[in-house]
């Protein structure tokens, strides 16, 4: 009844779960949902026993040798599905003839064991008889006459040795029962917290359960808000990346645009260097020459007088004449055309500012966002109110569950039961201590015989005297021996006893060792319930004809206590998807639906977004119609390549100086550096400032030339990116619009996908964990009735049955040493004279064969 009420519990806790779905990849931006609250479980279901347990292993390798046979499961299958008849000829059928004998192979380590035992039971008691009628008739050591021997002494020890080994072994023996049945009282009374640790998992199981219900309840404000937050958020989300796709081609046309809006300004500029440079060129080289043409009239002069004519200075002033000639402009500006007319025709293109034209398209492309935020606020609003509902469906779904009545009547029935067994407890307890009263009246029964023999051999080893005739031994001597013939009787009163325990727990604690515990162990015993058609005829799973009446689920006890072994959710353990169809509550693709429905229905009109007006476009096309195509860029760079003068005028004044060094001191030598210094003042105040003039030229031309190759096919090409970029914005923008609302309805859509996947893998795995079920499970059969009892009841009957096997050969070893201590009546005949120090007289040398019952020497 508990299971079964149970279960139900467990039924309507994963009724809060759908049916297993495909599973779904949330697209980036994973949702915290937290941790499911959970309590940790305080029953720990592995017991460890300890010092004693080296006796249990002990125990289990002896029953390997009595039964080393594999678990019989094809044998118990066939028993368990075997239906025998009340006939007699039913059990001669054979097919039960077969299982008998399988069964009777597979235990005969136990037939023949107990088979022993009860070949002890019978023939002990009968063998003692023998022995007590035969002693009284003075035989089997009954005679009070002890004939003396040669090895008497050798004898006597051994006989003691064996016997005192005997004893050990019995001692040990009755140490390991004991120990047994001490563990066991002990476990049994510890037993009490370990079932109160149950009781209490179980209690926490299901207190903990509604909560952990309502807190995946909860989780789904966490997908809402979310949801609700990406809504709120439309512009940013959507509009972004719709602008983003539109933008791959809109901003290249623009960024073109304003390209050639820079390219216009840049040109206007170069056309201005242009002009600028060009007559700055031509007055500079005017002036250039006629200063040149003043320094050789000068130097000419200079040359001309009378100083050159001597020997010493003729072959110099000579070069420095030949030389002069090279005083001259090389570039001549004069006679390059104008570009008036081009820098007039840019200037009235740049009467219009296309750069703000081309601004005023970015800007109102940058403004799409704002315009799907203004277009959708009434579909957003109407997702929202959907959103809301959901939430109150799933609350007033969970509200209608009876989990709580539930786990009211489950905690009642849990509350009644624990009290019933702590009500009993005690009784088990006193039940326990008559059992542990009547194992250790047996371990006394072979203390008793134990001190017996101890004491014999205390006494008699002690007592003792060599030199003392068997008729006079000591008092002490003779109490050694009537105590081992005390422990022979005992042996024979006690023993048969002892072994029908041992044959009764040996049967029946190996057999539930090697049937129960260790087919457990290795769930090779879950392997046998699972067998279809096992415990029911007609239904090929029991687990699942039991909880869903659907004997075709493929539920088995193996599946079920594994997964609770490892804590996984009860639903998952027992499928309870096959009980209950809860797609009410996480099959919301209804209202996903609904979501999705209302955001393909988003229709965002971008039609008003102006990128560039027909104004722009015809300031480009009067841009690539100014005529700067027309400028003769070959006669502007043939003039810039030249030099400005024919000679460098720094390297001719050097020169000059130079020679003027060569010539004689004087006037002409002086005249002559004069004239270097008035040459590199032309080159520093005119030379230079025309060569920066040509650098300027040089750039402006190059770069008027760059702008003017092709420039018509350029421009078109920009007014063609743009048109082309207008008409996507006008006419093909509703599907990029799609394609984007779309993934925007996949990521709001994705977050409830998410919400379900996470709710499925804590159902699985963390609601309800049953851990607490496997517990019981372990509690009972691991470790109450193997670990506790079977291991315990072993270790007894093993010790047990070690000692009344011992206790044979310490009869045997007992009546063979009692001779040697005990007091004779009659002794062979004393004869000093022969035998000196031995002091006892031969039989064999006056032909005696019996003793001759004297008092004295002198009778003889």
């Amino acid at each position: 009844m508990a299971v079964e009420l149970c279960l139900l519990l467990l039924l309507f806790c994963g009724s809060t779960i759908s049916e297993v779905q495909p599973i779904y990849k949330p697209p980036p931006g994973t949702l915290d949902f937290g941790f499911v609250p959970a309590k940790t479980y305080d029953t720990g279901a592995y017991h460890e026993p300890g010092p004693i347990g080296i006796l249990f292993k002990v125990v289990h390798a002896f029953l390997y040798l009595v039964q080393p046979n594999p678990f019989p499961q094809d044998l118990i299958r066939k028993l368990a599905q075997q239906k025998f008849g009340n006939s007699q000829g039913d059990y001669q059928k054979p097919e039960n003839v077969v299982l008998t004998l399988q069964a009777i192979y597979y235990e005969i380590g136990f037939i023949v064991s107990a088979a022993l035992g009860l070949l002890f039971i019978l023939l002990l008691p009968l063998v003692g008889l023998c022995f007590c009628m035969c002693r009284c008739c003075d035989n089997c050591g009954g005679e009070m006459h002890q004939r003396q021997k040669k090895n008497a002494d050798c004898q006597r020890s051994c006989f003691a040795t064996f016997l005192f080994v005997a004893s050990l072994i019995i001692s040990v023996g009755v140490l390991c029962a004991y120990a047994a049945n001490q563990h066991l009282t002990s476990q049994v009374r510890g037993a009490k917290k370990l079932v109160n640790s149950n009781f209490k998992d179980l209690k926490v199981f299901l207190n903990d359960t509604p909560a952990q219900i309502d807190y995946l309840v909860s989780q789904y404000n966490t997908t809402k808000d979310k949801a609700l937050s990406d809504l709120n958020n439309v512009g940013p989300l959507l509009g972004s990346r719709v602008q983003e796709q539109l933008g791959k081609e809109v901003r290249p046309a623009l960024d073109a645009a304003l390209t050639m809006a820079g390219a216009i300004r840049e040109t206007k500029e170069a056309l201005e260097n242009v002009s600028v440079s060009v007559e700055v060129l031509q007055e500079g080289t005017e002036r250039l020459h006629a200063n040149l043409t003043d320094v050789k009239m000068h130097l000419s002069n200079t040359l001309n007088d009378s100083a050159c004519a001597a020997a010493q200075a003729a072959s110099t002033c000579n070069i420095i004449r030949n030389s002069l000639n090279q005083l001259n402009i090389n570039a001549n500006f004069s006679g390059l055309p104008g570009v008036s007319s081009q820098l007039a025709k840019v200037n009235d293109v740049l009467k219009i500012d296309l750069s703000s034209l081309v601004q005023k398209g970015y800007a109102a492309f940058n403004d799409t966002p704002d315009l799907v935020v203004n277009q959708t606020k009434n579909i957003l609003s109407d997702i929202k109110n959907v959103l809301e509902s959901i939430g109150s469906n799933i609350s007033n779904f969970t509200k209608a569950l009876p989990v709580q009545k539930i786990i009211a009547d489950l905690t009642v029935y849990l509350t009644q039961s624990e009290a019933y067994v702590q009500d009993y407890f005690p009784v088990v307890e006193q039940y326990d201590f008559y059992r542990w009263l009547g194992c250790l009246i047996l371990c006394c029964m072979v203390v008793l015989i134990v001190i017996f023999y101890y004491l014999g051999l205390l006494c008699g080893t002690c007592g003792y005297d060599k030199h003392a005739s068997p008729t006079t031994r000591g008092c002490i001597s003779n109490t050694g021996g009537n105590f081992l013939m005390a422990g022979v009787g005992f042996s024979f009163l006690f023993s048969w006893v002892l072994m029908i325990v041992v044959v009764l727990t040996f049967v029946t604690g190996g057999n539930i060792e090697k049937l129960v515990c260790e087919p457990f162990e290795d769930k090779t015993l879950f392997k046998v319930l699972d067998t279809p058609y096992l415990l029911n005829q007609h239904w090929k799973n029991y687990l699942s004809g039991i909880l869903f009446k659907n004997p075709n689920i493929n539920l088995t006890f193996e599946k079920v206590y594994s997964d609770c072994k490892e804590n996984k959710g009860i639903y998952t353990s027992l499928h309870l998807e096959h009980l209950f169809n809860i797609n009410e509550f996480l099959n919301i693709s209804m209202y996903t639906e609904d979501v999705a429905l209302r955001i393909e229905h988003i229709q965002i009109n971008l039609s008003k977004i102006i990128l560039l007006d027909e104004i722009g476009k015809e300031n480009l096309l009067n841009f690539s119609s100014s005529g700067i195509e027309g400028i003769n860029f070959g006669a502007y760079l043939t003039e810039i390549n030249k030099s400005v003068t024919k000679v460098d005028l720094l390297s001719f004044a050097n020169d000059l100086e130079a020679r003027a060094d060569q010539l004689p001191k004087g006037a002409l030598e002086n005249a002559l550096k004069g004239h270097a210094n008035n040459i590199r003042m032309i080159h520093s105040q005119q030379v230079v400032p025309l060569e920066q003039a040509m650098s300027t030229l040089n750039q402006s031309i190059r770069l008027l030339k760059r702008t003017s190759s092709e420039l018509m096919v350029k421009v078109k090409n920009v007014i063609s990116a743009v048109n082309a970029a207008q008409l996507l914005i006008n006419n093909n923008a509703s599907q990029v619009i799609v394609q984007e609302t779309k993934k925007y309805m996949d990521t709001i859509v994705g977050y409830f996908e998410q919400y379900i996947e996470w709710v499925k893998e804590s159902i699985a795995m963390e609601v309800a964990a049953c851990k607490p079920i496997a517990n019981v499970i372990d509690t009972a059969v691991d470790i109450f009735l193997c670990s506790y009892v079977t291991d315990s009841v072993n270790t007894f009957w093993f010790g047990l049955g070690g000692s009344s096997i011992f206790l044979i050969p310490a009869i045997i070893f007992a009546v063979k040493l009692s001779k040697y201590y005990r007091r004779m009546d009659t002794e062979d005949v004393y004869d000093d004279m022969e035998n000196g120090n031995n002091g006892y007289h031969k039989e064999h040398l006056y032909g005696i064969h019996n003793p001759v019952i004297t008092s004295s020497v002198e009778q003889w």
